[in-house]
């Protein structure tokens, strides 16, 4: 067929276009409805992201002979991930927001949850609340633990407080009321005097926010979300707004920190689920990568961040622990969202000499402007990725970032600044670059790994990202692994997580229970009550995908545990007779899973009853796979590898097939990534075109 046929033929497709905008790049999978797949890449565009986001769209789509402008026209869904929010947040550049809370409980984010990373570090500030002191307002109202109304809501008072917001110039208002899980009327009394006395200031009442019993996290969430409203009102109708100008008329779907996809609409009204959304999708590529592996490490290396995540048997390990920031200094919600740590460790990040004269690697970022100085746009800082160009990595003149890179520029930003400090020569400065930064990034891997209670080494690494793929196997070294697996999705991993996503969320209802003081009146309610609510959330997507499926949980605990764990029960609970027993059992299972230890004679506390409904979403691509051969590289370059050049093949990834295997040295050149296997190492391409790199035996 030829490309005026193609493109002729693209005009009549219909396409599933999904996005993920990093704070360098932005990235895009396009799957058309014939099964065929193309990737593309541009670089961020933080005053207008549908500028980048169009770029790199028509760089997927001139990859294999499409017309960018039919593929944005003719596209049924556009899936977003973005980083926005959580930038936003560790930033402080959100709306300026007031929070009132019950009389006497101003303090609430002050006070927080946890304590110090390092106990010993008695000089380490006192963290600030989100919201300052200044903007918390005390209001006049008590409900208890029973729902009764001790103390009514003073509206007189209420009244007054909004005026002062309103001279305050406030944006946006959060609520967060004592026991407002049990009885909202005093939170959503306190809405209507909002709309009536502040029409169009967003605001976020906390029993909708989270409705969780701990205090804090249902402050917290509802601090952020109200915060978070008018920004992402603004960023999402932008876009919109543009997509629409451009003649989108599908549905537009946003990735959340559940590792799913919602409705813009629904984000919009709660935008807290934003929160780490980037991330959390990575996982999704990793677990779809290596079904058969116990435990799967998946690495995702982008221009600014280095994210871990943990997959065990299959499933993408969740938590509701997940800190913006650092643990214990940074803010919590509370909320369920994919297991990610992450550190400012990427291609972008920038090399430097402490004041002790040790070299540095980040956490500041080059991100996309300036970017690394190899990029020519003003960028004077090293970079991981200007290493890497020195090393002869990269190939400068094919890069897919949508220009060339410029090697003179990155060997003077080395020269400048870390190689007259350091009396070494331009390769072993790179070189050095390189090795702090793969240190780092196996330290965060053993870090979040083994808080978990998992044993990288007996782990399955799963490198991707634009930048994952070149230091992979020095990773692996670090972690004495002896395979690393690299999808052959790995240059745009988050992407395409979010292209395979469902669309997914969960409902939950804070009634306490007792397993040995079984109330069945309450348990009934609650699991009704989360019926109700998946139903109708199933029901908005009816024909959209697949059959959904609701999967029941509960959060639970030991009597006297400070903290719950979520215990997951599959089908609809039961709470009759023997559903009390059910719950015990599943619980001190889990227990002794995630701690070694249970106590089957304990009973159990019922802190929240929970239903997560997932609607997996039509997958029509098709593996382009072609067989295998004797590989051939198009050109040999001079690659460095520990301070020696080595005449290195280069070899174009469209042209491998399963089967192929490359010896070390190699470096491999796919459209969105460069693998680059050391002379230590070989690369074997499997039936789906992932590469194994494995190291050779001694």
């Amino acid at each position: 067929m030829t490309k005026e046929q193609t493109i002729r033929n693209a005009g009549d497709s219909r396409y599933r276009i999904a996005v993920d905008t990093g704070g360098t790049f932005t990235d895009v999978v396009v799957g058309s409805s014939d099964g065929a797949i193309a990737v593309g890449k541009a670089l961020t565009t933080y005053d207008r992201v549908f500028t980048g986001f169009e770029a790199s769209v028509r760089r997927a789509a001139e990859s294999v002979g499409w017309d960018g402008d039919d593929v944005l026209r003719n596209a049924d869904v556009i899936v977003y991930g973005t980083t926005h929010a959580t930038n936003a947040v560790l930033t402080g550049r959100v709306a300026r927001t007031a929070l009132l809370t019950t009389q006497g409980f101003a303090d609430t984010l002050l006070l927080r949850e946890g304590g110090r990373r390092d106990a010993f570090d008695s000089k380490a500030a006192y963290p600030g609340p989100y919201i300052p002191r200044e903007l918390t307002y005390e209001i006049p109202e008590r409900i208890n633990a029973e729902g009764e109304v001790l103390v009514p809501l003073n509206e007189s008072y209420v009244r007054s407080v909004l005026r002062t917001l309103a001279a305050e110039g406030v944006e946006a208002v959060a609520v967060s009321f004592l026991w407002s899980i049990i009885n909202a009327s005093h939170e959503n009394r306190l809405a209507e005097l909002l709309q009536e006395v502040l029409p169009g200031v967003p605001y976020t009442l906390s029993h909708a926010a989270n409705p969780t019993i701990r205090e804090y996290r249902r402050s917290s969430a509802a601090s952020i979300d109200a915060s978070l409203k008018p920004l992402m009102a603004d960023h999402l109708g932008n876009l919109r707004a543009d997509l629409e100008q451009f003649g989108f008329g599908g549905d537009l779907l946003v990735v959340t920190s559940e590792g799913a996809v919602l409705d813009v609409v629904d984000v919009l009204d709660r935008p807290v689920l934003l929160l780490n959304s980037g991330p959390s999708m990575a996982p999704l590529v990793g677990a779809a990568a290596a079904p058969d592996h116990d435990t799967v490490v998946v690495c995702d290396m982008g221009g600014t961040t280095f994210d871990v995540s943990l997959v065990e048997k299959g499933i993408v390990r969740h938590t509701r622990e997940a800190w913006l920031g650092e643990p214990f200094v940074g803010h919590l919600t509370g909320l369920s969202s994919v297991a990610v740590s992450s550190i400012g460790a990427g291609g972008g990040s920038i090399a430097w000499i402490d004041g002790g004269g040790l070299l540095r690697v980040g956490p500041q970022s080059a991100r996309s402007m300036p970017g690394p100085a190899a990029y020519a746009r003003g960028g004077e800082e090293p970079t991981v990725t200007d290493a890497c160009v020195a090393l002869g990595y990269l190939d400068a003149s094919g890069f897919e970032g949508g220009f060339i890179l410029d090697r003179e520029a990155a060997v003077k930003a080395i020269d400048s600044r870390i190689s007259g400090s350091l009396s070494m020569s331009t390769e072993r400065a790179a070189q050095a670059i390189l090795d702090v930064s793969a240190n780092h990034m196996a330290t965060a891997i053993r870090q979040a790994s083994l808080e978990q209670g998992v044993d990288p080494r007996g782990a399955l690494i799963v490198a991707g990202g634009g930048a994952g793929a070149m230091v992979a196997a020095a990773i692996g070294l670090l972690l004495e692994a002896d395979t690393v697996l690299i999808p052959a999705t790995a240059g745009v991993l988050a992407a395409y997580g979010a292209h395979r996503a469902p669309i997914a969320t969960e409902f939950l209802s804070p009634l306490a229970n007792d397993t040995r003081s079984f109330d069945i009146a309450s348990a009934s309610r609650a699991v009704g009550e989360l019926e109700a609510k998946a139903a109708a959330f199933a029901a908005r997507f009816d024909g959209v995908g697949s059959r959904p499926v609701f999967t029941y949980f509960v959060d639970a605990r030991y009597p006297g545990q400070a903290w719950d764990l979520r215990v997951h029960l599959g089908d609809v609970p039961n709470t009759s007779e023997g559903g009390a027993e059910a719950i015990e059992h599943a619980f001190h299972v889990e227990h002794d899973h995630r701690n070694g230890t249970h106590d089957p004679n304990s009973r159990v506390e019922v802190i929240t009853w929970g239903v997560r409904v997932e609607i997996s979403r039509p997958d029509h691509a098709k593996d382009a796979i072609r067989a295998g051969g004797a590989p051939e590289s198009h050109r040999s370059d001079p690659v460095i590898f520990s301070g020696e050049t080595h005449s290195t093949p280069r070899y174009r990834g469209v042209t491998l097939g399963p089967g192929d295997v490359l010896p070390g040295p190699a470096v491999i050149d796919q459209p969105t990534t460069t693998i680059v296997v050391p002379p230590e190492w070989d690369a074997t391409l499997d039936d789906r075109s992932n590469i194994y790199l494995t190291r050779k035996e001694a």
